[in-house]
């Protein structure tokens, strides 16, 4: 019987519809979680979420039976509809149509994860240097 050894981590990035800085903080302790149980119920490992108030980055080990834009597709769907179902903005959100993915090797999963970590203070760094992301 032969086996099969399957390890494909993904990095995605995914963004507000027109950029609008939506996600806040209390957003944030809102969504993540979702996010998370979502990953687990696609029987996709999430090894870490965050971002900023218009995008997040997620770094996931994809399921040997899923394309990731089956996987995209249900991430995308299911938390703008649990973000409106529950009422958690004011205003409608949506996602911006597509996203960004990108495969990640083994050797590279602590540098993306150590990358997605730090998105807010390496925002901060570049705006105390004058540049706009």
């Amino acid at each position: 019987m032969s086996h099969s050894f399957y390890n494909v981590w993904i990095h995605t990035v995914f963004a507000t519809k027109d950029r609008l800085p939506l996600i806040t903080l209390d957003l944030e302790e809102v969504l993540y979680p979702f996010l998370h149980d979502e990953f687990n119920e696609l029987g996709c490992k999430l090894k870490i979420v965050n971002g900023l108030s218009d995008h997040i980055h997620c770094l996931f080990l994809l399921d040997s039976q899923k394309s990731y834009s089956a996987v995209m597709k249900q991430i995308k769907g299911a938390s703008s509809h649990y973000i409106n179902q529950n009422n958690l903005l004011l205003e409608k959100f949506s996602w911006q149509k597509g996203y960004a993915v990108f495969s990640v090797s083994q050797s590279q999963v602590k540098d993306v994860y150590e990358y997605i970590k730090n998105q807010k203070i390496q925002q901060d760094s570049l705006e105390e240097e004058g540049i706009k992301l």
